[in-house]
This record gives structure tokens, sequence and C-alpha cells, in this order.
């Protein structure tokens, strides 16, 4: 398998640290052991979990006013591979890679899955875009894509997911996330029921071209780029979408897509409860679909998601199996560094949700208790478990310290010297 980062730099990163970390590993396991929780059963789940990184992460984001492009920035497809293989190198916990497609399209898409195998990483849900225009594509999306008004727009909209389906079977990949922008900026622009009605034609479509194996997750957004109405805009329209298409077809919660101060971790539960969770794109949001970093802005929500997916988990929720993929925007971090801290940040979430004493909450619960069943919700949330995470990575072949062994690497470095400098961006809507 290639190896982007020498082994010897992670094994001489992992020896400064590994004595310390055992000592460390040993006094919180004891501190668990007296509240009954079992270190290493918890240590075994994390090392097992697995989250999906975006193609497009790995690339510098930008906001509607400027792009300011990094060094070393991927060109293609096989160099956003190349830094996706960094990033499960070090953390062992991103093993697959989801890609938009025209943007990562290639001639042959066999080669891009030799060079996958080739980096140990394998292809996750395949995202289509139907939100901006390709070069040399017969009709717009200025006016929307599967639910616009003309029958040539959607048909070509519907033909280029099911083109997302054939690349994806290629790939291995086994599902398809269709998000789209249509709506309006004016009321009356469009018919809200006419506009729908087109969205579920066009998804039936595409539905009907899934293979058996395969899900198809339908993604909402409350706004942008139409911003007095979405056709998909929360979730219960993407749960009516979901029950409307089939029993492959499940709803992706991203977490920043939601109206202000909305419940996200009651809409987890929701979706859970009646089978209809696809999975996530984890981030973090302070004012909108931010796309920033996961867990930097607001970790006890993301937190408070993963008590309800370790509930669904404990309990053997009928139908439950989420796909889980990070989906953020770098415009001032080097992307890998945000990419390695986001996949800790939900693998901290994860391991904070599976030591939850779940026979105390229940109790709470059940008498009324408010403020204790609150406290032993906090009690998980305030333990620190980065041991954990770092053993669970030392044993599945990682780094103790990723972003620590990254930057002793030199990698940055030595790609910016590889691939040239990209122009800066346009000045947006200034």
């Amino acid at each position: 398998m290639i190896e982007m980062i020498s082994r010897d730099v992670i094994d001489a990163e992992n020896a400064k640290r590994s004595a310390d970390l055992k000592r460390d590993y040993a006094h919180l396991g004891e501190q668990l052991a007296r509240r009954g929780v079992d270190i290493d059963a918890i240590r075994d789940k994390v090392a097992a979990y697995a989250v999906a990184v975006p193609s497009w992460g790995v690339g510098t984001g930008g906001t509607r006013f400027a792009r300011f492009p990094g060094l070393g920035e991927p060109r293609n497809i096989f160099d956003k591979i190349e830094d996706c293989a960094v990033i499960q190198q070090l953390t062992r916990a991103t093993p697959t890679v989801s890609l938009h497609i025209p943007w990562d399209k290639v001639a042959d898409m066999s080669e891009l899955k030799q060079k996958g195998n080739a980096l140990g990483l394998g292809f996750d849900a395949m995202n289509s875009n139907t939100f901006s225009d390709a070069p040399q594509q017969e009709h717009s999306y200025k006016f929307g894509s599967l639910s616009h008004a003309e029958a040539g727009t959607r048909q070509q909209a519907v033909e280029h997911n099911l083109e997302c389906i054939e690349i994806g079977k290629v790939l291995g990949s086994k599902a398809l996330t269709v998000w789209i922008g249509d709506g309006t900026n004016f009321p009356g622009q469009a018919n809200f029921t006419r506009s729908f009605e087109r969205y579920l034609d066009s998804m039936k479509a595409i539905y009907k071209h899934l293979p058996d194996d395969w899900r198809i997750f339908s993604e909402h957004k409350m706004y942008e780029p139409a911003f007095y109405s979405t056709v998909v805009q929360d979730w219960g329209t993407n749960y009516l979408i979901a029950q409307e298409l089939g029993p492959k077809a499940f709803c992706l919660v991203d977490l920043g897509h939601h109206a202000p101060n909305v419940n996200i971790e009651m809409i987890v539960a929701r979706l859970i409860q009646f089978k209809k969770l696809g999975g996530f794109h984890f981030n973090d949001s302070k004012y909108g679909d931010d796309d920033l970093d996961t867990g930097s802005i607001d970790p006890y929500r993301l937190f408070l998601v993963f008590n309800e997916l370790v509930d669904a988990e404990t309990r053997e929720a009928e139908g439950f199996s989420p796909a889980h993929m990070l989906d953020q925007s770098h415009n001032v971090t080097d992307p890998i560094e945000s990419l390695v801290r986001s996949a800790t940040e939900v693998c901290r979430a994860y391991a904070q949700g599976l030591i939850v004493d779940r026979k105390a909450l229940a109790a709470y619960q059940d008498t009324n208790d408010a403020l204790m069943a609150s406290e032993t919700l906090k009690v998980a949330f305030r333990t620190d478990v980065e041991v954990i995470l770092a053993v669970a990575r030392l044993e599945n072949g990682g780094a103790i310290d990723p972003v620590a062994t990254y930057r002793a690497s030199g990698y940055r470095a030595k790609v910016a010297a590889e691939r040239p400098a990209v122009a800066g961006g346009s000045g947006g809507i200034v």
C-alpha cells in the first residue's frame, strides 16, 4: 500500500508520546471502572468507527466574496485522494472518500478505483451536482434542476444523477446523495405544489434505476441559494420524500441546514424512530450553513446527536444503519489539518456517547428528575476521552497526535513544491 507520510515519521512521533499515553490511559481506565465502564470496550468501538471524507474538503473553500487559495492545493481527484489518504493514515478513522460529480469525473473511473485501492481507500456515497452549471451542458440550472418548469432541464438533471450511479457502481459505492438548490427568491415566482410535484417525479425516475443494494439520500436545506422558498427546505419535507420514494430512500441530516435553534438531535431521534435516517454531513454552524470544522462551535450539540445515535445502537433499533460523512469548507486553515481534527471530534462525540450511564439516565427520565437526567449527560460530556481516541489510533497504526505528526512530516511543503500555485479567487458579489 502507498504511504503518503513515511512510517518512520509516524513511529518517531508516537515514540515521543507513548509512555505518557500509557499512563494516562491507565488512569482514565481506573476512573471509568469506578463508574462501571470498561475503557477497553469503548476503545474497541471507537477503533471500529469510520467517517467518510468529502473529496472537495481537501481543497481551499471560499465565501461569496472571495476565495484565497492555499499552498499545494489538489489539482484533480488523484491529488485529492492522496490528501485523503494522509488523513486516513494519521487518524485511521476515514477509510472512504465521497466524490462529487462532475468535479471529480475522469475519463477512466477504473483507474481512479485502482489508485484508491493502492492508497487503502474505498469510495462512499456519490454526490450529484445540479446546483451549478457544468461546461457544455445544454440547459442551465439557474432556475432549478429536478423541479425546473422545463421538462428538458429536469431530464438533464435526472440523467446526471443516473450517470453518478453508473460511476459509483464502478467505484464500489452503494449510495447516491441528492441535494438541489431549487427554490425561489420572490413570492409568486413559482407554484409551491407544482414545483414539489415535479421534484418528486424526477426523483422517482432516479429511484427506478437505483441498484437493489443501493440507497438514495435526499438532503434538505432551509435556504441558499434560494432565499424566499426552497423546494426541499426541512426535515419534514425530506421525510415525505423518503416515504414517497420507497424503502431504499432515506433522509440525510447536514448539521448546518437548519433554522437557528432547531433541536437537531430530536430530528435525528424522529428519523431513527420511523426508520428513515440515512446519514449525516458533519460540520458546525454559528450563523447558518457555515460548513465550519466539526465540533468547533458547539461540541455539546454534536455530543447530543451522538447520544441519540448510541441510544439507537445500544437498543438495536430496527433499520438503523446511518452513513457518516464530513462536509466542510476550509478558508483559513490547512484543509488536511481541519479534516483530521474533525474526524477526531466525531470520534470524541461517539466515545462520550458510549460512556453515558444509560440505566441511570432512563431511571431519571422515568421519575421526571430533570436535573439529574441532564447531569448524567453532562458527566459523559465533561469526561476527557482523548486518550481513548489516541490509543485507538495507535493500535490501528495511526498517530497519537495526528496534527503534530502531520506538521512534522512536511507534507504540505512537499506537495506545494509539486503542485503549481493557484491564482487568487474572484471577488464574489463585492
